[in-house]
This record gives C-alpha cells, structure tokens and sequence, in this order.
C-alpha cells in the first residue's frame, strides 16, 4: 500500500463544488451546492430555502459533502480520490451572515445577486469526521480535527 498523499485532502475540500446529503423524509437525498470553506469551523453553503436540501436541513441537521477528483478518461473510478465530511448543518446567525458572504464571495463572486434574495440564507457545515479514499486501497477515517486543520491550508 502507497502512503498517503498529505495533500489530497487539502485539494478536495479545496474543490468548490460538493455533493451534499441529506435526510429527505427520512431518506437518502442528495444535491449539488457551491461550498466556500470557513477556516476553524467548516464549511459555507448559500442555499434557497425553496430547496429540498434546506427543508431537509431544517427537519434534520445531519449531513455530508462528498467531493471527488475529476475522473480521467483512462482511469480506474475505484482509484477516484475522494473525501465524504459527516456534518452538523447549521443557519447562520443573523449578526454572522455579513462575515459568511465576505467568506462566500471571496470563492464565488458571481453569486452576489443572489446575496440579497430574501430567500436565500447561509448555513454553516460543521464537520464531526470524514472518510478519505486517496485511491484503491488507500482509505482512512478522520475526525473533526483533521479536518479542520486541512482549511487552514
């Protein structure tokens, strides 16, 4: 078995595009959403609260994000680097939301229309522990802390 690869973890959460997994009436459900790390406490979402996924969120905080590597034309999907986050989802608070979209813009300027839209609200990922498979056979567990220290960059 190859070690692995200090970085790759860093590079995934570095992607800004995640799965996101919910609990939809008590079942599997899973979406697409922009993700913006915030440093020392997870992840951001900008979500519409006409979505699925937020009145998921809302009846159950339990989550995950799963990013992925771009898969090669030539190769093997089971040697895909990938990473799921089990998170705790959360609204930002209102005297929180100006810093969540100085964090959110900075990665993603093109949503600031949306910024304003009174149905559109930040929440907040909380990372509890993560599942790394850098490639075939090169998999570990991580917790919180790991994670965490990976979006300090």
């Amino acid at each position: 078995m190859q070690p692995m690869d200090p970085d790759i973890l860093e590079h995934l959460l570095g992607v800004p595009v995640a799965a996101l997994g919910t609990l939809h009436g008590g079942a599997p459900f899973v979406s697409m959403v922009p993700v913006a790390p915030e440093p020392g406490r997870g992840f951001l979402i900008h979500v519409s609260r006409l979505a699925s996924h937020t009145r998921d969120l809302e009846a159950d905080p339990r989550a995950s994000l799963m990013w992925m590597a771009p898969l090669d034309e030539e190769a093997d999907p089971l040697a895909l680097p990938r990473v799921t986050v089990g998170c705790h989802a959360e609204p930002v608070p209102g005297g929180e939301a100006d810093a969540a979209a100085r964090a959110y813009l900075a990665r993603f300027p093109q949503a600031e229309p949306l910024i304003g839209f009174g149905d559109f609200g930040f929440w907040r990922l909380r990372p509890d522990s993560a599942r790394l498979v850098a490639g075939f056979g090169r998999a570990m567990s991580l917790d919180r802390d790991a994670v965490l220290k990976a979006l300090e960059g």
